[in-house]
């Protein structure tokens, strides 16, 4: 109730309707209160297609870079574009749509498999069966047919409380395959394996690799394995890019991600 309200759309703004998703980050720095900042001088130049892998430390500014692609927050200084125009010139709506999400947590809905894969398109002037093909084309290319099959009415199944009768993994899986219905030519992925076991890691991981090909994807991951084939890694400390490179290259620096890797896979480094 006391939350500030969003910025209305400029008189003037841009429509966001086919977006090509070329990024451009430029000294970009912003904090949640002006004593304590949190990305200070981010400067990223992401081409259309890329997939980035964004890591560093807990507090290092991950998902606050995340939080200004989206404008949930505006940069205090610097830009942010999307196609060479600053996303604040963008209609707001049209820009968010622009994005595909796939959360932590996954967040589905009490209502069947099918209406939850096509939330975020619309279906006013489809029949039943067009919904039911785009859902099974979305779920056997993320990995989550044959679960789905298994249900009670399959892909007709209303998920009870929210998903609560399926695992971790399919619940994860369900919200990938949403995200593959939407086809937002850009996606967000934030920590989307972090609560799964490693059997189940790999088939999420084979699914957002299908998903993410062509688009432009920013993906955080505490779990170095699952981003290593990644197009760029960029590595975040205390709200500063540290180091960007491929996996390789930035393991031949021996830096910030090289001791991070070292940490995670047991190796010691030799220095």
């Amino acid at each position: 109730m006391d939350g500030e309200p969003e910025p209305p759309d400029k008189a003037e703004a841009l429509t966001c309707a086919n977006p090509q998703g070329h990024i451009e980050l430029r000294d970009v720095s912003f904090g949640y209160t002006k004593e304590h900042p949190v990305l200070q001088h981010v400067t990223l130049d992401v081409p259309a297609g890329t997939r980035v892998a964004i890591v560093g430390e807990t507090g290092s500014g991950k998902t606050t870079l995340i939080n200004l692609l989206a404008r949930f927050y505006d940069c205090d200084s610097g830009a942010i574009l999307l196609d060479g125009h600053d996303i604040r010139d963008y209609r707001l709506y049209e820009l968010r749509r622009a994005f595909g999400t796939v959360l932590q947590e996954p967040a589905l809905f009490s209502a069947s498999v099918i209406e939850n894969l096509c939330y975020g398109i619309n279906t006013q002037d489809m029949s039943e069966d067009q919904k039911l093909e785009i859902a099974r084309n979305a779920a056997l290319a993320c990995d989550a047919h044959a679960f789905i099959s298994r249900l009670p009415q399959g892909y007709n199944t209303v998920l009870e409380q929210a998903g609560s009768g399926l695992s971790q993994g399919e619940q994860q899986l369900l919200t990938i395959a949403r995200a593959m219905v939407a086809a937002s030519p850009l996606l967000i992925l934030d920590e989307a394996t972090s609560s799964v076991d490693t059997v189940t890691e790999q088939s999420i991981r084979n699914a957002l690799l299908t998903m993410s090909k062509g688009r432009t994807s920013f993906v955080i991951a505490h779990r170095l394995t699952t981003i290593k084939d990644s197009d760029l890694i960029v590595v975040l400390d205390a709200g500063r890019i540290v180091e960007q490179d491929t996996h390789q290259e930035l393991l031949g620096q021996n830096g910030l991600y090289a001791h991070m890797w070292n940490m995670q896979v047991g190796v010691t480094s030799l220095q």
